[in-house]
């Protein structure tokens, strides 16, 4: 097996695994309990807090544990919109966004909630300009993500973020969730943002909610105070314990990995190029870890399927979308709807190897010539 879909999942780094393992066995107390292995438990979490703290530049009381960016998307959102309701309720996005994001938006869309989506240009970056035309005195939450699943582009966060500081009562939410581990991520000038361990060679089910320490968010979970008064429940000690190493070997080892990747994407650049009917849709400013791409007349949904059956593993949009429906993503960016129902996306590690990617190459050119022969 080939596989290629490293922004849906990433295989869990062994010394990771093994920091969870060892963890769970050390410290087996709730760490909300006042007696030695609670006393314990709360000890190591905490320094996962401090970790994690030092790691993203922001402070221990901001860290929120989620189950996930998905959980963390719906929380920021819901609690930014009841913390600003008496303000407004008129939000702004845009269409590249995750379903977690989009599906959240659609659900306070139907409570009352107005929900702008900003232009995209065509190097998929969000238009200023329209974003200063959308925003309004009754505006409370832009939602921004910072690199987009599906080409890989990449935000200017810290602009928009400055746009905003002329509207005081409109907070920024950030899912950075696509970001962590391949670009260098700031919490400054954000009021909430999103990430997942899962995405940068952690563990499933761990995740992360950084909140801005003015901001009384309505609790996710009721019950008590636990790790913090937003999530209640019994702390997931050797689950924080592992995002914490898997965010500082994502962080430490960022340029060496990047490195590999941009070669990696380079070369599949150059070797896509050489097929008429390729169409690549991640503009040259996206990460090289995503690289979207079409092929003319053949829907991505097909494409995906006959890679799958070469024992290759590819997506189409992201793992998170419905099927059938064309990319919002690659429409923004191209604004041809056929084009965008044909895409799909390779997604690139530092573990992809020369071998995978000519192994890749080679069940592509067998799929590319068995699908568009015959049209």
């Amino acid at each position: 097996m080939i596989y290629l879909d490293y922004s849906a999942n990433t295989p869990a780094d062994e010394r990771v695994l093994a920091r969870f393992c060892a963890v769970e066995r050390r410290c087996p107390g709730n760490a909300n309990s006042h007696h030695q292995a609670g006393l314990d438990a709360k000890a190591e979490i905490d320094h996962a807090t401090q970790t994690i703290a030092r790691l993203l530049r922001v402070q221990p009381a901001e860290i929120i544990y989620t189950s996930g960016a998905s959980e963390s998307n719906n929380f920021a959102l819901k609690g930014l919109a009841r913390l600003s309701r008496h303000v407004g309720k008129h939000i702004i996005s845009t269409p590249l966004e995750h379903s977690s994001v989009s599906g959240t938006l659609t659900a306070l869309q139907e409570q009352g909630y107005e929900i702008d989506l900003v232009d995209i240009k065509r190097d998929g970056t969000i238009d200023l300009d329209h974003l200063k035309e959308l925003l309004r005195p009754d505006t409370i939450v832009v939602a921004v993500t910072m690199v987009d699943s599906e080409l890989g582009v990449v935000q200017p966060v810290q602009e928009i973020a400055e746009i905003l500081k002329e509207y005081p009562h409109c907070h920024l939410h950030v899912d950075a969730t696509q970001a962590v581990g391949k670009i260098p991520v700031s919490f400054e000038g954000v009021d909430t943002m999103s990430l997942t361990a899962h995405k940068f060679y952690g563990l499933n089910g761990i995740g992360l909610l950084l909140k801005r320490r003015n901001l009384a968010l309505e609790p996710l979970i009721h019950g008590g105070e636990s790790t913090t008064i937003y999530r209640s429940g019994t702390p997931t000690v050797a689950l924080a314990s592992s995002l914490a190493l898997a965010l500082e070997l994502a962080v430490e080892q960022l340029p060496e990995h990047a490195e590999a990747v941009q070669k990696a994407n380079a070369f599949l650049r150059t070797e896509l190029a050489k097929y008429p009917k390729v169409r690549i849709n991640s503009p040259e400013n996206a990460i090289p870890h995503i690289l979207n791409l079409s092929v003319q007349d053949v829907k991505g949904t097909v494409f995906q399927r006959e890679l799958n059956e070469e024992g290759v593993c590819v997506s189409v949009k992201s793992a998170c979308s419905s099927d059938g429906l064309p990319s919002r993503a690659v429409f923004a960016v191209s604004r041809d709807r056929r084009n965008a129902l044909s895409s799909w996306r390779v997604s690139l590690s530092h573990q992809t190897t020369e071998e995978d990617l000519r192994g890749f190459l080679a069940a592509f050119d067998r799929c590319y010539r068995g699908l568009t022969e015959t049209k």
